[in-house]
């Protein structure tokens, strides 16, 4: 079973990345490097903080890796709030965490106030780096969009982040009430996972 590490210890991610990946995969999060270190991730652009995330891994543990950076691009707001989506509410200085789903969605949806474009997409960015047998990392870009709108309102228990105001193209439901097995199928996240897994076939 081929081992890769994926830089996060976000519980969701990694479950989600298991199930999609399959057990081919011995999928190790930063914990089990033992990796405790605050991973720097300060571009302006989702493939530049993933690469920095996988190089950051490489360098320290030299483990072949791969980080993902996912945004979410709300067409009426400019693409906001895009490479900021973990920390939008934060960047206010209000006192928010960064990651505070809560706060993002309520800051999301009030910017967005009666607004009548919803439209939005979910893009995320897989980048990979492994080694090429000569001592070098190579990296790879996997990316991954699924289009869809923002409700009016939240809507859903399952999911995480933005979730709960985003529904997919071609359904009804957010991706909250849709559940981890229709997600795992249609995701930004998902789409992105299924070109690496292909690539690593």
């Amino acid at each position: 079973m081929m081992k890769i590490v994926f830089a996060t210890n976000n519980q969701h991610k990694l479950e989600e990345i298991r199930q999609i990946l399959g057990d081919k995969f011995e999928v190790l999060s930063l914990n089990d490097i033992g990796c405790h270190d605050d991973i720097p991730e300060d571009h302006d652009t989702l493939q530049e903080n993933a690469l920095q995330k996988a190089q950051f891994i490489a360098e320290k543990y030299g483990y072949d890796c791969f980080a993902d950076d996912t945004g979410l691009e709300v067409d009426a707001l400019g693409g906001e709030p895009g490479v900021h989506s973990a920390r939008y509410a934060a960047l206010d200085g209000d006192g928010s965490e960064s990651h505070d789903s809560e706060a993002n969605m309520q800051k999301l949806l009030r910017k967005l106030g009666n607004n009548n474009n919803r439209k939005a997409r979910f893009r995320t960015v897989i980048a990979l780096l492994e080694s090429d047998g000569n001592g070098n990392k190579v990296a790879k870009l996997f990316e991954g969009i699924v289009e869809g709108r923002i409700a009016h309102e939240k809507s859903g228990e399952e999911g995480f982040g933005y979730d709960p105001i985003f529904v997919p193209d071609g359904y009804d439901q957010s991706f909250a009430e849709l559940g981890a097995d229709i997600k795992n199928t249609i995701s930004h996240r998902a789409r992105a996972v299924k070109k690496l897994a292909e690539y690593f076939k």
